[in-house]
């Protein structure tokens, strides 16, 4: 009766379990996989947000597929105010980044295509591609210090059936940032095997430090090969309750692009309009907020690396984003470590294989995490260790 998209019948892995009991007993869990960051304790600009909600042109029907032009050009002075000069034209809204992917795979394949999607990243692709009847195939990144595309297999990943190479810049829950000669060389593959280049950049804001080396926004536009550059509030903003993201096309036949992604969007007409007119104020408003993220971030970083210092834990190579991996040893598998944390020490962790890890054993901890509760749950896990 049901369609075979999905899983639909995967039960609860172990952790869930535990964690559900440990939650009903009225256990206090010190959680260090926060992702939310409306709760992790950030400071809003609450006055504004919700002045810019109450615009009245919220009271006006537009079915714009695009969407609002005065939202699509505060999208491109987002960009121009990172170097990246992007036409309102080549900007079209979606109601999320999971939405903007599902626009792209109708847009780019068809039922058995494939898509190439890197290892380690967030469990999602397979998800939003299965519920397109389409394919996921991966890449792997290699570390050695610092992260980087291995180019020789995504290269003989890339088939007859392959319609475009997903990157996550920076990557999640990895924090590495492509660089300049990456972004360069994928431009080049997706150009002479006529594929898509699909760059999701929802944590771009959030890097560390300053790195010359990082590739600029595919939002910049090539005319090599055709990108599609994705982002939006969840992240950007720090308000994934807000629901609106964006797709910015550029590249060889962008136009053509935009034109068959208007179809596809006239057909869902999902975003609302009291978040397209606020959208100039909210971008505004949220500088403080992604100042915020960037401090905490970084600020827990420091004390992650400060704590687990001397132990038989290590922490990766962390360029951006809101997360950090940790090199464990391999003396039980992943599961037993994050199991352990949980039953022993109320601290939740994330293990690896969560993220495809080739090889065990990792823990990704949030860096979004309030400080209080990273700080003693670092500690619990570094005495583990």
């Amino acid at each position: 009766m049901f369609s075979s998209r999905l899983k639909w019948d995967a039960p609860p892995n172990p952790l869930s379990r535990l964690l559900e009991e440990k939650r009903r007993a009225g256990i206090r869990i010190l959680d260090l996989t926060e992702s939310n960051p409306t709760h992790a304790g950030l400071a809003y600009p609450g006055r504004e947000i919700l002045g810019a909600l109450a615009d009245a042109a919220a009271l006006t029907y537009e079915p714009t597929p695009r969407g609002l032009i005065s939202a699509r050009e505060a999208v491109s002075q987002y960009y121009a105010e990172r170097g990246a000069a992007t036409d309102p034209a080549r900007v079209l809204l979606t109601a999320s980044t999971s939405e903007a992917y599902a626009y792209l795979f109708k847009l780019l394949a068809d039922p058995g295509d494939e898509v190439l999607a890197p290892r380690p990243s967030y469990p999602l692709f397979e998800f939003l591609a299965g519920l397109e009847n389409i394919q996921v195939r991966q890449y792997p990144l290699r570390y050695d210090g610092v992260w980087h595309v291995d180019f020789e297999a995504l290269e003989s990943a890339i088939g007859a059936r392959t319609r475009a190479i997903v990157v996550v810049n920076p990557n999640n829950p990895t924090g590495s940032f492509l660089k300049r000669e990456e972004a360069a060389r994928l431009t080049a593959l997706a150009a002479e095997h006529g594929i898509a280049i699909l760059s999701d950049e929802v944590f771009s804001d959030y890097a560390l430090a300053d790195d010359p080396s990082r590739a600029p926004s595919f939002a910049a536009g090539s005319a090599e090969a055709l990108t599609f550059t994705m982002s939006g509030l969840s992240k950007i903003a720090g308000l994934p309750q807000m629901k609106l993201a964006w797709i910015v096309a550029a590249g060889r036949g962008a136009d053509e692009a935009l034109d068959k992604l208007e179809w596809i969007a006239d057909t869902y007409l999902s975003v609302a309009t009291p978040i397209q007119a606020a959208l100039p104020r909210i971008l505004a408003a949220a500088r403080t907020v992604r100042d915020q993220i960037r401090q905490r971030a970084a600020s827990n970083l420091l004390s992650l690396r400060e704590q687990i210092a001397g132990s038989a834990a290590s922490c990766l190579r962390v360029e951006g984003g809101w997360y950090a991996v940790l090199q464990i040893p391999r003396t039980r598998p992943e599961e037993q470590w994050v199991a352990s944390l949980l039953r022993d020490h109320d601290v939740l962790v994330q293990p690896g294989f969560f993220y495809d890890f080739e090889t065990e054993a990792h823990l990704v901890v949030s860096l979004l995490s309030e400080p209080a509760t990273f700080r003693e749950g670092v500690q619990r896990l570094s005495g583990l260790l």
